[in-house]
């Protein structure tokens, strides 16, 4: 389900509580960019709703999703009256803009092979209690098409990529996922 529209300004700060939130951009042509997907814990449309402006992104669930919504009351509280949260709130925006800080950069000086190992990072990092097997080898659920869309690579250049990174020994691939190495 779309939470909110590219354009459209934001009515509220948006938290998951279950489920997962797609933030993307769309072109013109109809083409889709996943930059992030949101997880339990995460807060998203706060640049749309705290400003006032059109989101730049648009929020689309991936699954059924639970989300938090503040609205105007709400964060005028949590900001004015609970002690702490304006700065943890900056904290996240200063995260969320230093991870499309290394996106812009990625899309724009780095290789496919930088760019699909970021991706990787990236969903490392939204994937915190991804098993582990014996060896330590750790479970990324993730299908070769998402990853093409988080780096920006065709599904193909990915497919060969991770190949490459399996004769390397730096992965296995598996059905919907890929086990990366300790």
């Amino acid at each position: 389900a779309v939470v909110f529209a590219q354009g459209q300004v934001t009515p509220a700060l948006l938290g998951v509580v279950s489920g997962a939130v797609e933030i993307r951009l769309g072109t013109v042509d109809g083409a889709v960019s996943v930059v992030e997907v949101t997880g339990p814990g995460r807060l998203f449309g706060l640049a749309s709703f705290a400003s006032g402006l059109p989101s730049t992104y648009e929020a689309v669930t991936r699954a059924p999703t639970r989300l938090l919504c503040f609205g105007p009351d709400a964060y005028r509280i949590l900001m004015d009256e609970v002690p702490g949260f304006a700065r943890a709130l900056m904290a996240e925006f200063a995260c969320r803009h230093a991870t499309a800080m290394r996106l812009l950069t990625a899309a724009r000086h780095q290789g496919a092979m930088e760019r699909l190992t970021l991706a990787l990072a990236r969903l490392s990092g939204e994937q915190p209690d991804a098993p582990h097997d014996d060896q330590g080898w750790r479970h990324l659920r993730v299908t070769q098409s998402e990853l093409a869309e988080l780096a920006g690579l065709t599904r193909q250049t990915v497919n060969d990529m991770l190949r490459a990174l399996a004769v390397q020994g730096r992965l296995r691939t598996a059905y919907r996922g890929v086990w990366l190495a300790p």
